[in-house]
């Protein structure tokens, strides 16, 4: 079978796919833009795939295609509807970037709560050879005591509270759905979850509930000092409203790993505040630790052989 790979560089600019089945011949793309992707999926039975969209109207036009692999959880660029009627099977693979994205959480929290970065720069920088005491006192706070509220108690949000309850952490959340409420943490609503916690940090997904959840209706009821911290999908805060609460008279600091069009839009409303000590981006690489990336692609061999499984 003919196989093709449309965004191999989501995997890192050096990556090769390898330990596919014998069968398979493969060629990989860096990217793949949408005028280009039916010229190089036309007379393939298997597609690979993170970011490209496949549309009711491209699938039609592919009578070949058997397989779209998903290297990733969501497959919201895909018209499952569509690819069910056509017989075409959409796989994904689901849990490999749970770990991964819990770190990351963890990292952009002690960005703004424990900036070691400042430390060592000011020793790299000789600054303390002269210092005028041993120490360098720039403040900076405890985990612990502080209330770590979390929207999206899902398998990431829970693995999230867990370690913020060993740091001492008081544990909230917020559910999105308003049905996930039995939980062994404080259950809050929206507005007193903003409004009381220290660190608030966004797990759910992306849908009619969660769409621009945070915004300039609740911006300014959100606790002073508090870190907001987005690993969920860009769109969950309106960027918009969130690039005017920083340039007025931000109260609180905010770190991102996902925004509203990816890559970042030259015309991102955030653009122009990048140098903001208040606002921490990062480009979409909380699912991307080195193990992380070994059980996607586990995940999508195992997904091909799945499916070779069944078909042969």
């Amino acid at each position: 079978m003919k196989a093709v790979f449309l965004d191999l560089l989501t995997f890192g600019e050096d990556y090769k796919i390898e330990d596919l089945p014998n069968n398979i011949e493969i060629v990989t793309y860096p990217t793949t833009s949408q005028d280009e992707l039916l010229e190089r999926v036309l007379d393939c039975q298997i597609v690979i795939t993170n970011k490209v969209v496949f549309s009711k109207e491209t699938l039609q036009k592919l009578p070949e295609l058997k397989l779209i692999v998903v290297s990733a959880t969501g497959t919201n660029n895909i018209d499952k509807n569509a690819a069910e009627d056509l017989g075409v099977k959409v796989m994904n693979v689901a849990g490999y970037s749970t770990a991964s994205v819990i770190q990351h959480t963890l990292a952009m929290a002690f960005h703004f709560i424990h900036p070691i970065s400042r430390f060592a720069e000011f020793t790299a920088s000789g600054k303390w050879v002269n210092y005028k005491t041993f120490n360098y006192a720039l403040p900076y706070s405890e985990l612990a005591g502080k209330k770590w509220g979390i929207i999206g108690l899902g398998t990431i949000g829970t693995g999230v509270a867990k370690i913020a309850s060993a740091f001492d952490c008081e544990v909230a959340y917020y559910s999105t759905s308003g049905r996930n409420i039995e939980r062994e943490y404080a259950h809050n609503n929206l507005e007193e979850l903003l409004s009381t916690s220290d660190i608030i940090s966004i797990h759910c997904p992306l849908n009619e509930q969660t769409k621009n959840l945070i915004n300039r209706s609740n911006l300014n009821t959100i606790k002073q000092g508090a870190i907001v911290i987005n690993v969920g999908r860009g769109q969950i805060i309106n960027e918009n409203d969130l690039a005017n609460y920083l340039t007025e008279d931000p109260k609180c600091y905010f770190a991102l790993d996902v925004l509203e069009e990816e890559p970042m839009s030259p015309n991102s409303a955030l653009k122009n505040l990048l140098q903001n000590e208040r606002l921490l981006l990062t480009p979409h690489v909380a699912w991307a630790s080195n193990e992380s990336m070994k059980r996607l692609e586990r995940g999508v061999i195992e997904n091909i052989k799945e499916f070779l499984n069944e078909v042969n």
